[in-house]
């Protein structure tokens, strides 16, 4: 006479599995070292693409591009003076209610420097120093002076640009650039100081004045653009259109309209969080699934019992499963902890690049990587690591209920 198939509750199966684990404690830890390593790969692997993401974002803000952009239709293809605009009276108040950290208006326009032995193609920017709080101008290190106001007279360059016309503070330079009519004009200035950025791409290309300076030159009092940087960037959209509805005759650019490179980098950093969790759960799951099945294989005649004397099939599976469930958990947890040990320890002063610098400049880093560790990242990864363990476990579930229990105890 058959034997009566018995519902076991899910505690008592859930009893037996973490016994059974316990029981096979060497091949439980190696589970537990291999689900904890990967996750806690990911997790800090993670963490350094985010303060890419955060480092790639920060440098295009400060670099005079702003969260958001105003300037006249036109020139982005042709930066020049004849693109140019004035600002809307009351303007701020769009604003209002958002969080800004605060804006600068400029005059930008191609420019020639000339030095005593060299001459070099350059952008000049008239700026206001006192609303350059928002741009790399107020965190630069400097020989000599930084610019005062609105109304400096002097220029400052960079120290790139500095070697290239063998120049230095306190000199003359003489700069040219073209008017509204089309016509040159050229004057001389002193050199206030010399600044150090992060980049020499930026010490390279970039001449500040006083923003009145340029407009005498120029003979205009337009500018060219209108810079705006948030304390959230969450909020971009919502100042966009705020702008928008009251620049009407001019364009309103995101930060990444205007660095659509850089903007695809920070796009794609997401991808490699993905791609990185996805090579370590391939491996992770081939060497949980070979060692389930050994582990079933091992148990082939235990499981055939309990299935002669009344144990579901079901119950087998969810016996597996559970196993798996477990070990899946304590590894995501220990993993979990592990990133934040070499997070919070290991490197909490970040990564020093200095030694690379020429080459993390060409991709938009600055020369100090500091991880970011965001709670959605470390949710996500834990979530799904446990998910994928579970489904793949699966697999070695079934081979253990494929036999028959007289098949299964006649095993060898």
């Amino acid at each position: 006479m058959a034997s009566q198939t018995v519902r076991l509750p899910l505690s008592l199966l859930a009893r037996l599995s973490v016994r059974n684990l316990i029981r096979n404690a060497r091949r439980t830890v190696l589970l537990l070292a291999s689900v904890a390593v990967a996750v806690a790969s990911v997790l800090v692997t993670a963490s350094l693409i985010r303060g890419f993401q955060d480092d790639l974002a920060d440098a295009v803000v400060v670099n005079l591009t702003g969260h958001l952009q105003v300037q006249a239709p036109g020139y982005r293809d042709d930066p020049g003076i004849d693109h140019r605009f004035e600002l809307e009276a009351g303007w701020q108040r769009a604003l209002d209610g958002l969080p800004v950290a605060g804006w600068a208006s400029r005059i930008r326009v191609p420019a020639v420097i000339m030095s005593e032995r060299e001459t070099r193609g350059m952008t000049l920017v008239g700026v206001d120093a006192q609303a350059e709080t928002i741009s790399f101008l107020a965190s630069a290190s400097y020989r000599g002076e930084p610019l005062v106001d609105v109304n400096d007279r002097r220029v400052i360059i960079g120290e790139a640009l500095a070697d290239s016309l063998k120049t230095d503070v306190g000199r003359r330079l003489v700069l040219m650039a073209q008017g509204p009519d089309g016509r040159s004009r050229e004057a001389g200035f002193r050199i206030a100081g010399v600044y150090d950025a992060d980049g020499t791409a930026l010490e390279k290309n970039f001449v500040f004045t006083g923003r009145t300076r340029l407009h005498e030159l120029l003979e205009t009092d337009a500018i060219t653009e209108l810079s705006v940087r948030l304390d959230d960037s969450g909020q971009l959209p919502a100042a966009n259109a705020a702008l928008a509805s009251v620049f009407q005759q001019q364009r309103v650019f995101t930060w990444q309209e205007l660095e659509p490179q850089a903007a695809a980098m920070y796009a794609y950093a997401d991808l490699g969080i993905f791609i990185w969790f996805a090579i370590m759960m391939a491996a992770l799951i081939f060497g949980l699934i070979n060692t389930l099945v050994t582990a079933v294989m091992e148990r082939v005649r235990e499981l055939g019992m309990l299935r002669a004397v009344g144990m579901r099939a079901a119950a087998v599976v969810s016996q597996v499963v559970i196993e798996s469930a477990v070990v899946m958990c304590l590894g995501v947890v220990l993993g979990v902890l592990i990133a934040s040990l070499l997070l919070n320890f290991w490197l909490v002063d970040g990564i020093d690049l200095s030694q690379w610098a020429q080459g993390a400049e060409m991709v938009g880093m600055r020369s100090h990587l500091q991880p970011k560790v965001m709670l959605s990242d470390t949710v996500f990864i834990s979530v799904l690591s446990v998910v994928v363990g579970v489904v793949a476990s699966l697999y070695p579930a079934r081979q253990a209920v494929r036999r028959s229990p007289l098949e299964a105890l006649r095993a060898d």
